[in-house]
C-alpha cells in the first residue's frame, strides 16, 4: 500500500493468485486518514481495509468477536 505526499491518493498492490493487481483510488474533497509520515509499519484488518479505502477513519473500526452458534440444525 502506498499513499501520496497530500494523502488524498492511496495505491494498493497485490497478488491475486495469477498475477499482480493495482487499485488506485483518488478523493477530490476529503483526505485519507494515515498516522505520520515514516518508517512505520501499519497492519491493517479486512474491515480496516475496507474504511480506509471509502475515506473513513480506518482507527475507529474494530472487529467484533462472533460466538459461534450452540446448535446446528
Amino acid at each position: 500500500m502506498f499513499r501520496a505526499k497530500r494523502a488524498d491518493r492511496i495505491k494498493i498492490v497485490w497478488w491475486d493468485g495469477s498475477g499482480v493487481c493495482l487499485y488506485l483510488k483518488r478523493l477530490e474533497k476529503a483526505r485519507f486518514c494515515w498516522p505520520r509520515i515514516g518508517h512505520h509499519r501499519v497492519q491493517l484488518n479486512a474491515a480496516q481495509l475496507m474504511a480506509l479505502v471509502d475515506g473513513m477513519d480506518w482507527k475507529r473500526v474494530r472487529t467484533a468477536a462472533v460466538k459461534p452458534p450452540d446448535i446446528v440444525g
